[in-house]
């Protein structure tokens, strides 16, 4: 699908950031440019179709203005956004709570044409499982199982290889050279993983208590307090300042839940997962490790793909979750998860 991050596209929303609810007679005339009336109605529905743009009326009675999920969903360059130092960029430093009842809540995180793309690679899963024994889907499984806790664990700053990964979590081989806590933390991840397969249905509907009992099991034995945080935490990289308050954290993770148990569409379920619970920082540490685990439990309840996040870049990982916090911006996060779920059903099963 094509970007609509271009010149002719941009113009026509600052027209309407500045000028809502106008006909497309009146933003053509109102962009004092050569483009064609024709070509102001195409991108019209072209923007419409990233839910970037919202009609309301019909024929010539129709007025577009900016949707509530532009902030969430415009294509934004991360390069160039971070070009700027951390004390130069203009952000969002604190929680937004209107997020989730006046965006999230009301619109779609993907488009038309993304969740047909996805699911036709979730067609494509389904019809490669059924043609797999028991055994042949056990092995596959805990062939991402182990590439899953790799990568997992790479992002938070583990430094054990795949291939070290593999000979601890099948032969508990530890590494020469590695810290007991790296093993400790890739063991987790499995033991994680291996509750969620063998509960699928523990985390439907999704429950605080069920977020906390997941991140118990990631941070067992590695010196992080269980449970939700009761002081202020701070986020390497970013000025964003999470919640402070217990109560108020407690409240963000209800309502999370409550958000994804109200979504209907799987993938979306799992992409707020994976974002909401990394920007609430509900806990001292673990809390990007918790969403990943508790994004795939949310795949594996309704059988579609889980993801192993293997092919990701950490760094690009990190940005586009800074991107989330400072603007609240998904189209970065977005493009990972369908990269790695294009991945999952591509190189498993």
């Amino acid at each position: 699908m094509k970007k609509l991050t271009n010149n002719k596209a941009d113009l026509i929303l600052r027209f309407l950031r500045d000028n809502p609810n106008r006909s497309s007679k009146e933003i053509h005339e109102g962009l004092n440019s050569d483009l064609g009336y024709a070509t102001v109605k195409r991108i019209l529905q072209n923007l419409i179709a990233e839910n970037l743009v919202v009609a309301t009326g019909k024929g010539k009675a129709t007025k577009y203005g900016i949707s509530p999920a532009y902030e969430l969903l415009l294509p934004i360059d991360v390069e160039e956004y971070f070009v700027k130092e951390i004390d130069e960029r203009v952000i969002k430093d604190r929680f937004n709570e209107r997020m989730f009842s006046d965006v999230l809540s009301k619109v779609s995180v993907f488009t038309d044409a993304e969740l047909d793309h996805l699911n036709k690679l979730q067609q494509e899963y389904t019809d490669n499982v059924k043609g797999l024994s028991d055994a042949q889907y056990k092995k596959e499984l805990e062939r991402l199982a182990i590439d899953l806790s790799w990568k997992s664990s790479q992002i938070e700053g583990n430094t054990y290889s795949l291939l070290e990964t593999e000979r601890l979590l099948k032969d508990k081989e530890t590494a020469a050279g590695k810290t007991k806590e790296e093993a400790i933390m890739l063991l987790n991840h499995k033991a994680a993983l291996d509750f969620i397969i063998e509960n699928p249905a523990y985390i439907s509907p999704l429950k605080v208590a069920s977020i906390e009992d997941i991140h118990s099991i990631l941070i067992k034995d590695l010196n992080v307090d269980r449970n939700i945080r009761t002081r202020r935490v701070g986020i390497s990289g970013t000025n964003y300042k999470p919640l402070d308050n217990e109560f108020q954290i407690k409240e963000a993770l209800e309502n999370t839940c409550l958000l994804i148990n109200k979504e209907h569409n799987v993938f979306a379920k799992a992409l707020m997962a994976l974002v909401l619970l990394s920007y609430i920082q509900a806990f001292n540490d673990g809390n990007k490790r918790t969403a990943r685990i508790i994004s795939n439990a949310i795949l594996i309840n309704h059988n579609f793909c889980p993801i192993s996040f293997r092919t990701v870049d950490s760094i690009e990982y990190k940005k586009a979750m800074l991107l989330f916090y400072e603007q609240n911006n998904i189209s970065a996060f977005k493009k990972i998860f369908i990269s790695q779920f294009e991945f999952a059903v591509s190189t498993y099963f």
